[in-house]
């Protein structure tokens, strides 16, 4: 058991929470993003605050590896390695799809039933993966089109439940029976203890001063159009 800093920011939301055992003592979230650079520091100190006056220092920081947006990732990776250098904490790595999937866990209505966490990506293209109701991994992570055969060998043969920012655009075309779509499901902070007890207690660290974010993709950038 330990005292963890835990950095959210790979989707809009913005989120930031201290645990301890496992236990959530402090939290604060932003949903109307992006604007992590601007709200993110500002949690960052009031989350130390609390933790001086509850004579709380955190042994590791946790935060979300992607896949997800590049400039959020960028930003949470980087502040939790600053962080990691100025405590000479550790750090860990918590896979995004996987934080969705956990927050989803308590909405199951079926103990065989599958999660599908997505994220959204370009047009009809989500980052996906399928996991079992004890977080196993049952399809991979990867970058998927979706149409109307997206799953279908998975789906009959049990239910999946779809959820994450990407979940909503893909509901009226993966029309399955056994298909179930979860609103709400968001990649937060406040979830991320009880993946993060696990790699602590497994030593699952990562090296500060190489780690890079998951982004799935190559970040393309594009040539803006001349206003001349």
């Amino acid at each position: 058991m330990a005292v963890i800093l835990h950095i959210e920011t790979s989707t809009d939301v913005c989120s930031i929470a201290l645990s301890e055992n496992g236990i959530v003592r402090f939290s604060k979230l932003c949903p109307e993003g992006p604007s992590h650079a601007v709200k993110l520091p500002l949690f960052i100190e009031e989350t130390l605050n609390f933790a001086h006056k509850n004579g709380l220092k955190p042994q590791a920081v946790a935060v979300s590896a992607g896949p997800g947006s590049y400039t959020g990732l960028r930003i949470g990776v980087s502040s939790a390695k600053g962080l990691c250098f100025g405590w000479n904490a550790k750090l860990l790595a918590i896979d995004t799809l996987k934080l969705i999937a956990q927050g989803a866990l308590k909405q199951l209505t079926k103990s065989d039933a599958l999660i599908c966490p997505m994220i959204d990506a370009r047009r009809m293209e989500v980052y996906s993966a399928v996991y079992d109701a004890q977080l196993n991994i049952v399809q991979s992570i990867e970058a998927k089109i979706i149409d109307e055969n997206a799953f279908a060998d998975l789906l009959d043969q049990r239910t999946i439940f779809f959820c994450g920012n990407g979940a909503a655009k893909c509901q009226n075309i993966i029309t399955h029976a056994n298909a179930r779509f979860l609103t709400d499901i968001q990649p937060l902070a406040e979830n991320m203890p009880a993946l993060a007890e696990k790699a602590f207690a497994n030593q699952e660290f990562q090296d500060v001063a190489y780690f890079e974010p998951f982004y799935l993709k190559e970040f393309i950038t594009t040539v803006p159009k001349s206003k001349f």
